[in-house]
């Protein structure tokens, strides 16, 4: 059990009130008694109205679920349905045009167009791996991945072969984006061969070589004859290293499993030293140790002489959790478990005061975050603008208690819940000044969309979803609301994960598309995928794109429902649907609650290895839920294809000497009984969400 320490009439765990005391309110010379008594009274203020909030969202869900019901077996009448979601307040009336006023915005997140990492904040090794991939060697990703249209390396040691691909394709780029006159980069025989056909792409000289700009990103030309790549090339150049993640995304949500005082110590830790500039990682690789910090700045001379800095590491966003969720981290003072968000907000933002101090007053930071003093969280999972301002409020809140400037604390709001989507407009226009970010998810936003709908009967099969009329009016109108919100310039805009580390060819085919959609930014899950990614903005100038979108669309298709219309699937067709969904959610749920992994590699069904993370989740038992409810399958059906596909998830995970087998272990195995728990009451979970039920499984195994 617990033993909490009294603050203000709560009850802390006690490594977060040290760690908040010791670490970082004495170092921002706050006193620790009046921060206490003022999270106190913010806590009274704003923790009842989140659950206002929360009990709207389930007084909306019931609504809309007796309409579909009351029209069993009719057709499907959209203007009827759209005037039935006006009435209710589900839709709201559109502002009147508007600018957003966001003002000292990062330019990584402004003015720059690139690659966004996503990273789990419990792990420090991937933290650092990420906050460092600001800058990412071209060579090295093209050598080791698919993206290369080459023969993979031999075994054993360096292939010549292989390499000798690389530095082609890498001339290649170069050719692309900094064309010379009347030559390729191929011919070159030094440094100081060659004249750019735009000599402004020049930037300066570096320790290692040349210093290059386009489309906004840097890209650095090493030389190097004593470099074992170097000395065999015509010109001696070594590698090519470009900018890559601008941004990163340090997640306290869908891709963590942090459910106690216990995790979210150990998060709001990872996050301070990455504050700090003083977070470190030591791990065995290849027999030895190595111990991994973070990147210093990159130094270059302009033509004059004169000495730069260019930020050597990702800029930084903190994506707290959303409304929903409470954590017995902290208990209020009638013993109820506090508002995760809300303490998220608190936490995460003292510790990022640090940053915004940092300029103010020496050794609180080594490197800094934000050169314009802003702190950037990523608030995910809001339904509607109510929602959106109360977020607003609370950051004023928290502004207040911290004494921090208002607005200092900037927002991105996650477009992934189907009533914010459909009021995007009204939700930026509550966080005005202060959003910095919007973004899709596929993923997140499937799922909501099956809940919102799942009495409407049973929907398309999840591949099919990705072509429906819905997604497609989703995607469009979050681009086009942005721009006429006045985002571009101000703020990202941006597009969601590519899901397959492994398959860095296709995603060089495939993500372009984001660009070309106009977002300028998105989502890749691992340094050498943005590496690869950033070649993506030099091909295609973003904010040029942005000036030509074409129309939105509007509200019609987004409110378009993806039912099946009565098709009838054979027994093997369901089979088959019923088992792809089963083994994505297996794969991920054990390894949540038996390993208290939230994001990881995991392989889906045809053994690809995929990036996976509740949204996920959520989208595949949400989407049994809904075939199971309208008849579709049966019980035994879909625990058949539970138990089969538990049995492949053991064999999957077959060489981990820690994994526990679920088959056979159905009435012992609390990842099974959580698998089997999202599918058979996914009907009644708050808007199809996974983590009430993920919670409760991790804390029953924790307690084991």
């Amino acid at each position: 059990m617990t033993e909490y320490v009294k603050r203000a009439g709560l009850q802390v765990y006690p490594g977060l009130a040290d760690l908040l005391e010791t670490q970082v309110l004495r170092a921002l010379g706050r006193d620790v008694a009046v921060f206490w008594q003022g999270f106190a009274d913010l806590l009274a203020s704003k923790a009842p109205r989140n659950r206002e909030l929360l009990a709207k969202r389930e007084d909306l869900q019931a609504k809309i679920d007796a309409w579909h019901k009351d029209r069993a077996g009719q057709p499907h009448d959209a203007d009827a349905y759209r005037a039935f979601l006006q009435q209710i307040g589900y839709l709201v009336p559109e502002p009147e045009t508007f600018t957003i006023g966001t003002e000292n915005v990062d330019p990584e997140i402004a003015t720059m167009a690139g690659p966004q990492l996503v990273v789990p904040i419990l792990n420090a090794r991937f933290l650092l791996n990420a906050a460092n991939a600001r800058w990412g060697s071209l060579y090295d990703a093209f050598y080791g991945t698919d993206a290369l249209d080459a023969p993979p390396a031999r075994p054993g040691g360096y292939d010549e072969d292989r390499g000798a691909a690389v530095i082609a394709r890498g001339r290649e780029f170069l050719d692309s984006a900094l064309p010379l006159v009347d030559q390729s980069w191929a011919d070159l025989a030094n440094e100081h061969d060659g004249k750019l056909q735009d000599e402004s792409q020049w930037v300066g000289h570096t320790d290692q070589g040349l210093l290059f700009r386009n489309h906004g990103l840097h890209i650095e030309v090493v030389f190097d004859r004593k470099h074992p790549v170097g000395k065999t090339d015509k010109a001696g150049i070594a590698d090519i290293v470009v900018e890559a993640a601008l941004t990163t995304i340090c997640d306290c949500e869908d891709s963590v499993a942090a459910v106690d005082g216990e995790d979210k110590t150990l998060a709001y830790t990872n996050w301070l030293g990455l504050i700090r500039g003083d977070l470190e990682d030591t791990f065995e690789k290849g027999g030895a140790m190595m111990t991994r910090s973070l990147n210093g700045d990159k130094l270059y001379r302009d033509g004059d002489g004169n000495q730069h800095a260019l930020m050597g590491r990702s800029l930084l966003f903190v994506r707290n959790v959303g409304h929903l969720m409470t954590n017995p981290a902290i208990l209020l003072p009638g013993g109820e478990e506090i508002p995760e968000g809300i303490m998220d907000t608190v936490f995460t933002s003292a510790i990022s005061a640090l940053d915004v101090e940092g300029a103010k007053k020496d050794g609180l930071v080594k490197f800094g975050n934000s050169r314009h003093g802003s702190i950037y969280i990523v608030k995910p999972k809001m339904h509607g603008p109510e929602e959106c301002a109360f977020t607003n409020e609370l950051f004023d809140a928290v502004e207040d208690l911290l004494a921090l400037p208002r607005h200092t604390i900037k927002v991105g709001v996650m477009d992934e819940e189907r009533r914010t989507s459909a009021n995007l407009a009204a939700c930026i226009h509550a966080v005005k000044d202060r959003i910095v970010f919007i973004n899709t998810g596929f993923l997140d936003r499937t799922g909501d969309e099956i809940h919102t709908s799942m009495h409407a009967g049973p929907m398309m099969r999840k591949g099919e979803m990705k072509s429906s009329a819905w997604l497609a009016a989703y995607e469009k109108r979050n681009v086009g609301i942005g721009m006429a919100c006045g985002l571009s310039g101000r703020a990202q805009i941006g597009k969601g994960m590519w899901p397959a580390p492994d398959l860095m060819g296709k995603m060089m085919i495939e993500k372009i598309g984001h660009l070309r959609s106009g977002a300028n930014t998105a989502w890749v899950p691992s340094p050498t995928a943005a590496t690869l990614h950033a070649l993506h903005y030099h091909q295609e100038d973003v904010f040029e794109i942005q000036q030509d979108l074409g129309e939105t669309p509007g509200l019609a298709p987004l409110l378009t429902i993806p039912l099946a219309d009565g098709t009838n699937w054979s027994e093997a067709e369901v089979r088959e649907e019923l088992d792809n969904n089963a083994q994505g959610l297996l794969g991920y749920v054990v390894r949540w609650i038996d390993a208290g992994v939230g994001c990881s590699k995991v392989p889906d069904i045809n053994d690809v290895g995929l990036m996976e993370d509740r949204a996920t989740l959520r989208i595949s038992s949400q989407h049994m839920a809904n075939w199971l409810l309208h008849g579709v399958c049966s019980e035994a059906q879909v625990m058949d294809s539970l138990q089969r596909m538990a049995a492949k998830v053991d064999e999957q995970n077959a060489g981990d000497p820690l994994y526990e087998p679920m088959a056979g272990n159905w009435d012992t195995s609390l990842a099974f009984k959580a698998a089997c728990d999202l599918v058979f009451k996914g009907v009644s979970q708050p808007s199809g969400y996974t983590e009430p039920l993920l919670h409760k499984w991790r804390q029953a195994k924790k307690a084991c």
